[in-house]
């Protein structure tokens, strides 16, 4: 397989187990945090929610997940990475265990609430052991397995979660996908204690948090990252309700219409990291090429959505979901290759810390504003509206908001 070539000649099996686990993690992580829009069809009449609840339920993930990035950025540039990793996913495969014995709105709110402290380590971690050991020329194919892993978690999650849920309920999904997660741990550790970095004596020394915060690129990166972030959780967690609820689709039906736009989204993810790659090594320019994908991803999620709004047969809504996954897979990609030329490996956890933090508000407002704008007038129109106006206004950002795209932290 391609991805073989991301690794070093030293540490090669290592190295390349780590990023594989990586995209298994970030795969993991999705189908966990978005175990809830699944149920949601039969968890919100059970408990009783409203749409304004099952929003602050929603929302509830990223209270923690995102004022807790800057410290758990700056912790990866400073501690054992691979054991903060570790870490992080036990706690966030108990949350969501424990998420299938919640009895209403409190204990669903504290389980989310321990899921995004656990799962905050994700992105800040695997960009810094990709910044560490990957090579420039394949960055954009070992993001491209971080990427792949966003896609392919909501297809698992949604295909057999929605399965499950329309079987057995929503609780066994819940303490099924829990558990497969912890199982996840042993082979990381396994393959973390070869390299040389797992030891303090191997690690390189950290950059200063306030060096980083200092630099205007994080925090421009951290504005294109809310315009790639905000699309992509109102498809995870709002379409599934839409569909089901304002188009009459049934569980499954619905399933695989969603399952449709993730699996786009993980072809388009994987092609694009090689393609990039590929276009690198041929001498295009890497900071062109990324802000050009950036630029046209998020233009096209922008119309897309709009003709999501407008769909009016499953083979439209299909083909619109299928259009948006591939579009949207450009913010995997890139996000965090770019963030990893701005910073440099010394600095890459406490750099993607701040853009991710800043990248992932739209976890907290975004589910609370769908849900009172459709608990408000009844019907989904503004909230289709006021996301593609969002990602239209990133695609601006990136063409004149972004910084030029170079190293400005150095060793």
């Amino acid at each position: 397989m391609a991805v073989a070539t991301i690794a070093s000649s030293t540490t090669r099996p290592a190295t390349l187990g780590l990023v594989l686990l990586l995209g298994l993690a970030v795969l993991l992580n999705y189908i966990d945090r978005g175990a809830i829009a699944i149920a949601s069809p039969i968890l919100k009449p059970e408990l009783g929610l409203s749409n304004t609840e099952y929003g602050y339920a929603v929302s509830a993930f990223f209270w923690t997940y995102v004022p807790i990035q800057f410290f758990i950025g700056w912790a990866c540039d400073r501690w054992c990475v691979y054991r903060l990793i570790a870490a992080g996913i036990a706690l966030w495969a108990l949350s969501t265990l424990a998420m299938g014995l919640v009895g209403g709105l409190l204990s669903l709110v504290i389980f989310r609430l321990m899921l995004g402290l656990g799962e905050s380590i994700t992105f800040p971690g695997a960009s810094k052991v990709i910044a560490r050991h990957v090579a420039p020329e394949n960055r954009g194919l070992a993001n491209s397995v971080v990427a792949a892993g966003i896609a392919l978690g909501p297809v698992v999650g949604t295909f057999a979660g929605g399965l499950m849920v329309a079987s057995y309920g929503w609780r066994p999904m819940f303490v099924v996908f829990g558990a497969v997660t912890l199982l996840w741990i042993a082979p990381w550790l396994l393959t973390a204690r070869q390299l040389p970095t797992f030891a303090p004596a191997g690690r390189e020394p950290p950059v200063p948090m306030a060096r980083v915060a200092r630099t205007k690129e994080v925090w421009a990166m951290g504005i294109g990252h809310f315009g790639a972030t905000y699309p992509l959780y109102f498809i995870i967690i709002w379409v599934p309700l839409y569909l089901t609820k304002m188009r009459g689709f049934s569980i499954t039906d619905m399933t695989y219409l969603a399952t449709l736009g993730f699996v786009a989204q993980a072809l388009s993810a994987v092609g694009q990291g090689w393609i990039s790659d590929r276009l690198v090594k041929g001498g295009w320019n890497e900071a062109a090429l990324r802000r050009g994908l950036m630029i046209g991803g998020n233009a096209v999620m922008a119309a897309v959505i709009i003709g999501l709004m407008r769909a009016d047969t499953a083979v439209e809504i299909g083909a619109c979901l299928v259009i948006f996954g591939i579009a949207s897979a450009t913010g995997g990609v890139n996000l965090y290759a770019i963030a990893q030329i701005f910073a440099g490996p010394r600095a890459s956890g406490s750099f993607i810390g701040i853009q991710n933090g800043f990248g992932n508000i739209p976890g907290i407002v975004m589910p609370i504003i769908t849900g009172l704008i459709i608990d408000l007038t009844g019907v989904y129109d503004n909230a289709f509206l006021l996301t593609a106006g969002v990602c239209a206004a990133a695609a601006l950002w990136w063409a004149f908001g972004v910084p030029a795209i170079r190293r400005v932290i150095a060793d």
